[in-house]
């Protein structure tokens, strides 16, 4: 039996047992990974910390807690994909070629980005933002176990990327498997707090964690996920030098205290 009918076969339990160890493992191991690799540059004198300010009090423990709610919305929100495989609304290819894999993981990455800019930017509104998204923003400073700390309902926003493109076409099991280890990974880059390439201007796309720090430093702009584009077409992009004066003042306070 291959992997596509031996997923369908499974009862429901067994689904979001699964989906829950798929994304546990995601979340810590890239957490652990991306600690690992910006330690390592920091030795080798590659590359700069973004914002030195202290974090909060608790912080990761809190980013944590909130991140096992996430991964719970994660886990049994698999079964949704599970359910339109099993009641034939949607269909995985079992035997398609490399080229078609990654081009399939292409166009997933690419709806991942525009999905997630307009989730962003409407969890940025004024009535979305202090009743869910503030709960991310808590961390100023972020660390890899911020990437899913935020409310179930944001989780839940995210955790519905894959579904219309399941709709629409029947994708390759390895693609579909591939998009939420390549999405954690960026989001982890993303959150690291860690710039590689500080000689890249803000608008490559190796720069996306510089990117990112911008968005937490500022509350705003800055609401891709990997690339500057949409930010760029939609004139939501932030300057290099936007979190100067926030970090300025932040440094101010503590020297005053």
């Amino acid at each position: 039996m291959g992997p596509v009918p031996a997923f369908i076969a499974l009862l429901p339990w067994q689904v979001a047992l699964w989906g829950l160890a798929y994304f546990a493992t995601l979340y810590f191991g890239f957490a652990a990974l991306t600690l690992l690799v910006t330690g390592a540059l920091r030795g080798l004198g590659i590359g700069r910390v973004l914002d030195r300010r202290p974090l909060r009090a608790q912080q990761r423990r809190r980013e944590i807690g909130e991140a096992l709610l996430s991964i719970l919305v994660f886990g049994v929100g698999i079964l949704l994909p599970w359910w339109l495989l099993r009641a034939g609304w949607a269909s995985v290819r079992s035997d398609a070629s490399l080229l078609r894999i990654l081009v399939e993981i292409g166009v997933l990455l690419l709806w991942n980005e525009a999905h997630f800019y307009a989730h962003h930017r409407l969890l940025h509104t004024r009535w979305a933002f202090p009743r869910f998204h503030i709960q991310h923003h808590r961390s100023h400073v972020t660390t890899p176990f911020s990437t899913y700390a935020f409310h179930p309902v944001e989780a839940a926003l995210l955790g519905s990327v894959p579904l219309l493109p399941m709709l629409a076409w029947s994708f390759s099991w390895q693609a579909l498997f591939a998009l939420p280890i390549l999405s954690l990974a960026i989001n982890s880059i993303g959150h690291a707090n860690y710039d590689a390439f500080p000689a890249r201007g803000g608008r490559s796309w190796l720069t996306a964690g510089r990117r990112h720090h911008l968005h937490h430093a500022c509350f705003r702009g800055n609401y891709g996920f990997f690339s500057p584009l949409l930010d760029r077409l939609c004139g939501t992009a932030l300057a290099d030098d936007a979190a100067d004066v926030v970090l300025k003042r932040a440094g101010a306070d503590r020297h005053a205290a």
